[in-house]
């Protein structure tokens, strides 16, 4: 059954409003994403969906048929609200009318080992696209696993699931107090772990990426933490024939993934 509401008073209204800021987000464990695109990965991946909204005019268009009967099967709640109240709760510009609230998760480090392990470390990643960008890339290129720091961006801000276009709900996160303590655990399962560092002497095409490995990405203005850092088996760098000293967070990210991803086809991996 469609639940209409009308009031910005309503509590459900206060709560969607709420989880614009990251304390509320992590005190209710809960997130919100909007879009159709966003949606269907969604229900496609089989995230912890709560609550489905739509506008009146989404509501009434053919796009809601099958969002409402996927409500209606999996026992969702779905309300209807106006295109004014939906324009109020929205976090984009042009809302598209429909927005889902779904439970946040994150893993364990022993829920994301396996016997082939690709691994994403970032140290106090700040910009929201960058992480976005990064936990993209990571679905594209095979890794199996990211290790979120205290002093990164909230992985559920709405910017950064936007940057993830539905990726969110396919890689797991494991959030980490302490950074520190989460690499000691991981190497004594024999994982190797590259921090991605200017003064390395290396290049990554000259490290065997192929297996059981971690990679450190440091904030984008004073790259990987000191107290991070000792954790790196080997440093490891881009080469750069160019003026520019360093690249993008996420940029940086992405070549060092993919060149995992290149000598795994190379030694038959893929």
């Amino acid at each position: 059954m469609i639940q209409r509401i009308t009031s910005s008073k309503n509590s459900i209204i206060k709560e969607i409003k709420s989880l614009k800021l990251r304390k509320y987000r992590e005190e209710l464990g809960l997130f919100f994403i909007e879009g159709l695109r966003m949606a269907e990965e969604a229900v496609k991946e089989n995230a912890r969906i709560v609550r489905v909204l739509m506008s009146d005019r989404f509501a009434e268009g053919e796009a809601a048929d099958s969002i409402i009967r996927w409500s209606e099967k999996s026992g969702c709640q779905a309300i209807v609200i106006p295109d004014s109240l939906f324009e109020e709760i929205s976090d984009t510009k042009t809302p598209q009318g429909i927005l889902m609230v779904a439970k946040s998760r994150f893993y364990e480090v022993d829920e994301i080992l396996g016997n082939k392990n690709y691994l994403l470390v970032l140290d106090s990643i700040q910009d929201p696209g960058n992480l976005g960008t990064i936990i993209r890339t990571a679905d594209a290129a095979g890794f199996t696993g990211m290790i979120i720091s205290k002093g990164c961006v909230d992985a559920y801000n709405p910017k950064v699931l936007r940057s993830t276009m539905g990726s969110i709900f396919r890689m797991p996160l494991c959030f980490a107090d302490s950074l520190e303590n989460v690499l000691k655990k991981i190497k004594l399962k024999g994982i190797r772990v590259y921090a991605s560092h200017l003064s390395a002497k290396e290049s990554c095409y000259e490290i065997n990426l192929t297996n059981n490995i971690a990679i450190i990405i440091g904030n984008e203005a004073n790259g990987i933490s000191d107290e991070v850092l000792p954790y790196a088996d080997k440093l490891v760098k881009i080469p750069m024939y160019g003026r520019t000293e360093s690249l993008n967070a996420s940029i940086a990210a992405g070549v060092l993934m993919f060149e995992c991803v290149r000598q795994r086809m190379v030694n038959g991996l893929a």
